[in-house]
């Protein structure tokens, strides 16, 4: 049993959105940034279009980055 403590929310889904995209989590996180988009469900939308994420790992993503932003 490890002894680290359980990521919860967002975060928990980097490792898994690393393995099955292949871009670090900061390059993900800059892309949202970049983006002129500002509404949650927006950035979400474009995630899936452009970038072929499945619903769950960009509404992790953007909800995580929002959040840093105090948006």
């Amino acid at each position: 049993m490890s002894t680290e403590e359980k990521v919860k929310g967002p975060a928990s889904y980097f490792p898994s959105i690393e393995k099955k995209y292949g871009r670090p989590i900061a390059e993900w996180q800059q892309l949202i940034t970049d983006s002129p988009l500002t509404r949650h469900m927006e950035l979400v939308g474009w995630l899936k279009s452009e970038y072929g994420l499945g619903h769950g790992h960009a509404n992790a993503l953007v909800g995580y980055n929002l959040a840093a932003r105090g948006k």
